[in-house]
């Protein structure tokens, strides 16, 4: 498989989602581009490239010739709190309150003229005073919109604002023509559809800050100085000049500046910005610490192991804002509306405008019907003012805003509250797929259990003792990472004799290890693997039964060919697993247990926590068929692990689900990461994938029925096009409102 590298592109002046459609043609047209996806809430496009260097230089100059502004922000530096939001939100302000500074007298004098019967305060006064009050709303205020309108226009990617530009001249044009015909002037009614339009943009604007918020509050939790020793005293540094290696001085109550790892003291650290756990973690002289937790006791002295973009903090934030600028499977129908949906309305405006032209008498019925409840439809409008009116509605009316907004502000807003949980997403696909999954598989150790393995017992053979045993399996262990190995060495460090030296190491996956030790050959792992190596085992059978009868896990060990015993480990049980089995088991999920140890101890296991199914004695490709067994019988699949043997079952799962306490492998295979490191947060995540893909869905539904609805109204000149703006405005506020609700979302 190809790999692809990833560059994110900031992007201004994309008004709605045939915007984000026009940018994403661009970049895919770019040489070496595999792949791009526009986020019209946050205005960001994520870029996947199947070549590498990226030329940042294409990108940019793509982004220009579809017509907007593009800049790549830098990669190698920690995320910078985004100001965009806030000026968005004051720019907006601005031109709201310039519109309707206009709009407010131009509604006054045509209420007058509704009261007294007739134009007021005379005909000739009225249709100027229309005409000279909506000019600063439309031409001033629109200006933006209408640069944007011919910036599409001539690109031949008409966007919503060619859409509300057309209709907002045709309205004003209309004034002008009044004054030398019977022509029905709606200059007034231009300006108010576009004052209208500015409070869509404002409310839109300040919306989607507020969907943003998740990023905003990950990056404020950051520490912005830290007390660094420099020569054996304090000084206090701005946080982007602390370096790998310096020694920070962290007191009771503050923000440990950045990650590191604590060289003098020991305290209770509050992790839960990063784990959402709340209940406080004990650390001590050696112990890892995450920047931005808090240090709640004693005085820390910590030596910062990673600085600016290499933080956990910052690695947080950038799996958001990838996650946010992924494509969700559900979305692919939205956006192939959104491909057509502005050149459709285009063409359906002029469709009702030669309707009204062409067949008066079989449009106006619907309208005459309804003469007498809405009074903005009345037989004094003739032909010509009847077919603008209503072409005018459906310019108006038709938004393509809601359909570009449906998905991002739901992942935007479900992610960033996963990851103030948590839980981290590598990608909406991810979440789709944890919300479709039917089947839970999980790894034992590390997983079900603390992964904290002891030696429990000791068991030796024939005439060895059981420091021999313990003795030579650690020598041959010495080399090795895996958790069983960590547990026979710190059973060892207890014992005062020196071990013997390690010259060569071979692991064979999910089986064992084979050292020379000495000039001797000693195998650690299964019964089975010593039985592969030709290792009489028949005298550790017994031994090794009378261990898994305990529940415990066996390592066997073998020197020279001749057995020397069974090592004893126990790894206790997870607390939170069972109510977390059974509460996604009441979620509809299948659980299964998928593990390469003995039998016994996975049944046991397995009764604890309330899985029934268990695969045991399984080796890393096994996990690997198991899996796929379930897919070809019609199953999607979560998997959920923690160690390097979990890797390929990981990727092979429909989602993978990684504990992140575990190792980076696992943690880079995984669709999903459990930062709290419990299967509590297993919980949470899908209850809050299914709430952040029913608001999707919801938001998609109400995108198209209300367009769907609408158009047809307008075309029948049901609609006034100033309430038709409202509701446009209004439908993009709907689905982001939708959207927030998230914030509150049961998990």
């Amino acid at each position: 498989m190809t790999r692809t590298t990833s560059q994110k592109i900031s992007i201004v002046g994309m008004h709605c989602a045939s915007c984000a459609t026009s940018v994403s043609k661009a970049l895919r047209a770019v040489p070496g581009v595999a792949d791009a996806h526009v986020n019209l809430a946050t205005e960001q496009a994520r870029v996947d490239f199947a070549e590498d260097p990226v030329d940042i230089a294409a990108l940019v100059k793509a982004v220009e010739s579809a017509g907007f502004e593009a800049t790549a922000p830098l990669t190698d530096t920690a995320p910078a709190l985004p100001s965009s939001d806030r000026a968005a939100v004051r720019e907006a302000q601005g031109r709201l309150f310039f519109a309707w500074l206009f709009t407010l007298p131009i509604m006054l004098i045509m209420a007058g003229s509704w009261m007294f019967g007739s134009p007021w305060p005379s005909p000739l006064l009225h249709q100027l005073l229309m005409l000279v009050l909506a000019f600063p709303v439309v031409f001033i205020v629109g200006s933006e919109t209408m640069a944007g309108a011919a910036a599409a226009a001539a690109r031949s990617v008409p966007n919503m604002d060619v859409l509300i530009a057309l209709g907002t001249l045709a309205a004003y044009l209309t004034g002008l023509l009044a004054l030398f015909s019977s022509l029905t002037s709606f200059a007034g009614i231009a300006a108010m559809i576009m004052a209208f339009h500015m409070t869509g943009r404002y409310m839109e604007a300040r919306a989607k800050g507020r969907a943003s918020e998740a990023i905003r509050r990950l990056i404020e939790l950051g520490a912005k100085t830290a007390r660094v020793l420099v020569d054996g005293e304090e000084r206090e540094v701005p946080i982007d000049q602390v370096v790998r290696g310096a020694v920070m001085v962290i007191r009771p109550g503050e923000k440990i500046p950045t990650d590191g790892r604590i060289t003098e003291g020991s305290s209770v650290i509050d992790e839960s910005m990063a784990t959402g756990e709340s209940i406080p973690v004990s650390k001590t002289i050696g112990d890892e610490v995450i920047g931005a937790t808090v240090n709640q006791h004693g005085r820390l002295l910590v030596e910062a192991t990673r600085v600016g973009a290499e933080t956990f903090l910052a690695q947080v934030v950038r799996l958001v804002e990838d996650c946010q600028t992924s494509r969700v499977p559900v979305q692919l129908l939205a956006d192939r509306v959104t491909a057509v949906f502005v050149p459709t309305a285009l063409g359906l405006a002029l469709a009702t405008l030669g309707a009204w032209l062409l067949l008066p008498d079989m449009m106006g019925s619907a309208a005459a019907a309804l003469a007498d409840f809405v009074p903005w439809i009345g037989q004094d409008l003739g032909r010509v003012s009847m077919a603008v009116f209503a072409a005018v509605a459906v310019l108006v009316i038709a938004c393509p805003c809601a359909l570009g907004l449906a998905t991002p502000t739901a992942l935007m807003v479900g992610t960033g509250r996963a990851a103030e949980n948590g839980v981290l997403f590598r990608s909406g696909a991810a979440l789709q797929a944890l919300v479709e999954a039917d089947t839970i598989a999980f790894d034992k150790t590390g997983t079900l259990t603390e992964g904290k393995p002891v030696v429990v017992g000791l068991s030796p053979c024939g005439s060895h003792t059981e420091q021999d045993l313990l003795r030579w399996a650690a020598s041959a262990e010495s080399g090795s990472e895996h958790p069983l190995a960590r547990a026979i060495m710190n059973a060892a460090e207890q014992n005062a004799d020196s071990l013997p030296p390690l010259s060569e190491l071979t692991a064979v996956t999910g089986r064992g290890i084979e050292a020379t030790v000495e000039g001797s050959t000693v195998r650690v792992g299964s019964l089975r693997f010593l039985r592969e190596q030709g290792v009489v085992t028949g005298p550790l059978d017994d031994l090794a039964a009378a261990a898994e009868d305990a529940s415990h896990t066996v390592v066997a060990v073998a020197r020279d060919d001749s057995p020397l015993g069974v090592i004893a480990i126990n790894d206790p049980l997870a607390s939170g697993s069972r109510a977390a089995v059974q509460a996604l088991r009441k979620l509809g999920l299948s659980p299964v247990m998928l593990t390469g140890d003995n039998g016994r101890t996975a049944a046991s296991i397995g009764d604890a926590v309330g899985i029934e199914r268990v695969e045991a004695n399984l080796l890393p490709e096994d996990k690997l068929d198991h899996i796929r067994r379930l897919q070809e019988a019609g199953h999607r699949v979560a998997m959920v692990g923690d160690g390097i043997n979990d890797a390929p079952s990981l990727a092979q799962a429909d989602v993978g689900v990684a504990i992140g306490t575990g190792t980076d492998v696992a943690i880079e295979a995984a669709d999903i990461t459990l930062v709290r490191g419990d299967l509590g947060a297993a919980v949470t995540a899908v209850r809050l994938a299914r709430a952040t893909l029913r608001s999707i869905r919801q938001n998609l539904f109400w995108a198209f029925f209300y367009n769907v609805v609408a158009i047809p109204l307008a075309m029948l000149g049901l609609l006034h096009p100033v309430i038709a703006e409202l509701a446009m405005a209004l439908s993009s506020l709907t689905v982001v409102g939708n959207a927030l609700r998230l914030r509150r979302a049961r998990i």
